[in-house]
């Protein structure tokens, strides 16, 4: 099914973000890790680009992807970017994912990394979204937007106007970066709706649960801190236990504001585990629309 329909169809959309494993050595842990999610149901699961791409070894996104779709009955989202990839490699991507069944893409331009080719024949998101609706109209396409901005981009107002640009180019979803004060959610929601930019948004929460994770996290996603996380940070980051149960009634105090204020949908940043999905969603299951 084409991700964008299911927000016609539920009011507020459950999914899950999973990333390949470098290694085929932990590709059958993470199939039964995702076996063990499917018992919550996801409406679907966006799959992530390998950091590094799909070299020798790695698990690629359309495996995992594959799987899901084939094996689980669970819908994937695949990450496709441009950033480091010619046309020829688009099309053979392209190609293994519609063979496989996939259907739905989240279309993006990608970090740029030192020491990898980079080459022009998609500068943007936008680029690459225009190209693969004009060539593979088969494919449901999402793309990335950022409450707090790209941090590439001079203004708020001029990251919404590249936006705009991807819906033109046939986006028909939204998914944003993590963020973790639900406020620029709902100012970022405001000014979009103003800017005519209507398709429906995926709000992007990260659950922190471990210290490794924080100063990654926060590099990554440039997300400002409300003085309430950071306080959370400031009491439990010296003790694994507390901040792993901190990191998650904060995520469910952050998800159940956004579904009872009208969020279209809610994207959990799993960090592939199973724990914290399970932990996470008996806290906001009976918000959710069709529960089991």
């Amino acid at each position: 099914m084409y991700i964008r329909k299911l927000f016609a169809q539920k009011r507020c959309v459950f999914s899950l973000e999973f990333f390949p494993p470098k290694q085929q050595l932990k590709w059958e842990p993470l199939q039964q890790t995702l076996r063990r999610v499917q018992q919550v149901h996801p409406d679907f699961i966006s799959v992530t680009c390998s950091a590094g791409g799909s070299g020798v070894g790695q698990v690629s996104t359309s495996q995992v992807a594959s799987f899901l779709k084939n094996e689980l009955d669970i819908e994937p989202l695949a990450h496709l970017t441009c950033v480091g990839a010619d046309q020829a490699g688009i099309e053979a991507t392209l190609d293994e994912l519609f063979t496989a069944g996939v259907r739905n893409l989240m279309v993006l331009r990608g970090d740029k990394r030192p020491g990898v080719e980079q080459f022009r024949d998609f500068q943007h998101a936008s680029d690459l979204c225009a190209f693969v609706r004009g060539h593979y109209g088969a494919f449901g396409l999402s793309g990335a937007c950022y409450p707090e901005k790209h941090p590439e981009s001079a203004t708020l107002r001029e990251d919404v106007e590249h936006l705009k640009i991807k819906q033109e180019c046939g986006a028909t979803h939204l998914c944003t970066q993590m963020f973790f004060d639900n406020f620029y959610f709902y100012r970022y929601m405001t000014l979009i709706r103003k800017e005519g930019i209507d398709l429906p948004v995926s709000a992007g929460v990260m659950p922190i649960v471990r210290k490794s994770q924080i100063e990654r996290t926060l590099a990554l996603s440039d997300a400002k801190l409300p003085p309430k996380f950071q306080s959370l940070l400031d009491r439990w980051q010296d003790d694994p236990d507390g901040l792993y149960q901190a990191g998650i009634d904060y995520a469910v105090e952050q998800l159940r504001d956004l579904i009872e204020a009208g969020a279209d949908g809610v994207h959990l940043y799993a960090m592939n585990s199973a724990d914290v999905v399970l932990r996470i969603y008996e806290g906001i299951k009976d918000l959710l629309p069709d529960a089991p």
